[in-house]
């Protein structure tokens, strides 16, 4: 069971009541939350405090039943008590994690529903932004999510402003990525609330070099996530990466980067072992996966969003990858959830 170091009951992890702060905040953990972006939320909030050496914020925990809330590694986190006991907060924030579409029950949604009538900001952090879509609180706002779900959203949302910003502030809405994208995002919510000069100082105590914008890229650079640097070769994976739902041909993709084809074939052998169109179609039942895991979408759908023409085309691209059939991935995610 995890305890407030800094000290209190293993079953109350409340450091100050909620009245006596001038900003209070509650955090909803979503079955397999991430541990992670959850502690980096609350610790820039702790040390906050310590700089003012005043209540600046306060903060209570819940889960769905009241019972200790199990991250995404395993963790038990004890929490304040469940939907039925949500107090009022200045602002109600989702953590989500893994599987989140499987863990959007009414009751969270009302909750939401009702505190953002009574005014409260509603944030997320990590895949929370699907449930605060889900509860229809982000029409009209800008919001993020972790860019491993960005697609899986935006298909289920269309009409929603979605960015791959790794963080957004927007108006009363606050979205981040997840993973440290959370404390830089408490860090601004700091800098607004009190100073640049304490979000910096919170900044320094967690050994937190610099405080990244909310604009900044969630990945890591093509050049270092890939370990190349062959500019022609960046440039055709970027436009790859950028045009699963109607890929280009090899022909055409060798003209957008100033190649020939026997050229481009030769830069994806010596540098990534595989062909160009092999390797694309690897991209496209990546992003395929991530569409099965994260939405209800029909299986043609997924199929047309990746690129590919048919269902039975995509299923047999797809077992020959994978292993098994698109509808055979779905059932295990299903199963495991």
């Amino acid at each position: 069971m995890y305890t407030d170091y800094a000290g209190g009951s293993p079953n109350q992890l409340d450091v100050s009541e909620p009245e006596k702060a001038k900003y209070s905040i509650g955090f909803c953990l979503i079955p397999e939350f991430s541990s992670l972006a959850f502690i980096s939320a609350i610790e820039p909030l702790r040390l906050a405090n310590r700089e003012t050496i005043q209540n600046m914020y306060s903060w209570k925990f819940y889960s769905f039943d009241g019972r200790p809330a199990t991250s995404s590694a395993g963790m038990e986190f004890a929490v304040s008590g469940g939907l039925s006991d949500l107090e009022k907060h200045d602002c109600l924030i989702v953590c989500g994690g893994l599987n989140i579409a499987n863990h959007c029950p009414p009751e969270l949604l009302n909750a939401l529903r009702k505190a953002s009538s009574y005014g409260a900001d509603i944030g997320s952090i990590c895949t929370g932004t699907y449930v605060l879509a889900k509860a229809g609180l982000l029409k009209g706002y800008r919001s993020t999510i972790h860019w491993e779900n960005t697609s899986g959203l935006k298909e289920d949302f269309p009409d929603l402003d979605i960015t791959t910003e790794l963080f957004e502030i927007d108006r009363n809405r606050l979205t981040c990525a997840g993973g440290t994208a959370s404390l830089d995002m408490m860090l601004s919510l700091i800098s607004s609330h009190l100073n640049q000069d304490i979000a910096l100082a919170v900044a320094d105590q967690l050994i937190h070099h610099r405080i990244r914008e909310g604009s900044e890229r969630q990945r890591m650079e093509l050049r270092a996530r890939l370990g190349i640097a062959h500019p022609k070769l960046l440039a055709a994976i970027t436009c790859m990466e950028n045009n699963l739902e109607e890929p280009y041909s090899c022909g055409e993709l060798a003209v957008e980067v100033g190649l020939s084809v026997r050229q481009l074939e030769r830069l994806f052998q010596k540098y990534l072992g595989h062909s160009p169109t092999r390797y694309y179609l690897k991209l496209r039942l990546d992003r395929a996966r991530y569409l099965l895991a994260q939405t209800s979408l029909p299986i043609i759908e997924v199929a047309l969003a990746c690129g590919f023409v048919s269902a039975s085309h995509f299923s047999k691209c797809h077992r020959e990858h994978f292993g098994h059939t698109p509808s055979e991935e779905r059932r295990v995610k299903i199963v495991q959830a």
